[in-house]
């Protein structure tokens, strides 16, 4: 693996300028608090938990990638108690769903940017309602997201690795968030050997401590960051609030939290996954989607929504950075 310099890792890594920056780091939440959001003309909501600010031992040292572990502080923020759902994903997916409020009487569904018809069915017929949305590419994600921010007036975009395993571990450093006990994931998390291969409705296992399901398991998660193996061996020698390795090239990128296709060992805190053109194997177009993966169900995400929102400059440049709008 050829060596990163380290200036350009630094200017990778620069804290993210949509959330409180360093300086204007707001005091630490003692304990976390929930709040419900809501899609504007639909009866669809979902619920938000608050995590407060703090830092903690990112990584591990068992595998290559997760090493070695390192500290990491991150700022506060809101984020998704539960996977996106079919049912919210659903709304962004189809125009017709999509309809004016009386709070936006201009909204103008033609305009958004929106999923093509994909391929075939993406849940392979595991289920919708109370389901996760699966099989979207990074962008779709990120698509929604923004299509979101603009829906409701609040800033929503997808957690950093650093935000999310913060979020997974809620003040652990154990293996799992609930330990190291491998014998007790089933109570946890859907993996390869109890989920008859198949994705299952959000919320079903466990709780982590901060009372977020379905951080392990499920479905793994898209983030915001480029994949680098050697990530880690690079950040350790840079303390920085809020890392993230920003995008520079459409493969690979991080998902996180395993699968119900994944193993046990997967399903690990620090467990990191690359994503993969594979996952776009049987699509036959040409240039193949840029919303749809036909090969990945086990993928799915996870909103944040940063407790100290950016300005509209902040999300413009935030958005033309990971869109290229």
């Amino acid at each position: 693996m050829k060596k990163v310099n380290i200036a350009l890792i630094v200017l990778l890594v620069i804290s993210l300028d949509l959330k409180g920056q360093a300086q204007e780091a707001l005091p630490a939440l003692p304990t976390t608090k929930a709040r419900i959001d809501s899609i504007p003309g639909t009866p669809i909501a979902f619920n938000m938990t608050l995590l407060p600010s703090g830092s903690y031992t990112m990584g591990s040292d068992q595998e290559t990638d997760e090493g070695p572990a390192f500290e990491v502080a991150v700022d506060s923020f809101w984020i998704g108690t539960y996977e996106v759902t079919y049912e919210e994903y659903n709304i962004f997916r189809d125009k017709e769903m999509d309809l004016p409020t009386a709070a936006q009487p201009n909204w103008n569904a033609d305009a958004v940017a929106r999923p093509s018809p994909p391929y075939e069915d993406p849940t392979f017929g595991m289920g919708r309602d109370g389901f996760p949305a699966v099989s979207m590419t990074q962008f779709a994600a990120l698509q929604y997201c923004k299509w979101l921010s603009e829906k409701t007036g609040i800033f929503y975009r997808l957690p950093t690795e650093a935000e999310w395993e913060y979020a997974c571990r809620a003040g652990s450093q154990a293996t799992y968030y609930y330990g190291d006990e491998q014998e007790k994931i089933d109570d946890y998390a859907w993996h390869y050997d109890n989920s008859n291969e198949a994705y299952h409705k959000v919320g079903q296992k466990l709780p982590n401590d901060w009372g977020l399901y379905d951080m392990l398991g499920n479905v793994s998660e898209w983030t915001l960051d480029q994949y680098r193996a050697d990530a880690y061996q690079q950040l350790a020698e840079v303390s920085e609030v809020n890392p993230w390795i920003k995008p520079s090239a459409l493969h690979p990128r991080t998902v996180r939290g395993g699968s119900w296709d994944n193993d046990i060992e997967d399903q690990r805190c620090s467990c990191r996954i690359e994503s993969s053109k594979r996952w776009k194997e049987r699509d036959p177009q040409i240039p193949k989607s840029f919303w749809w993966n036909t090969d990945s169900p086990f993928v799915g995400f996870r909103i944040i929504s940063p407790y100290q929102q950016p300005s509209p400059e902040e999300q413009a440049a935030f958005w033309s950075l990971v869109l290229g709008d």
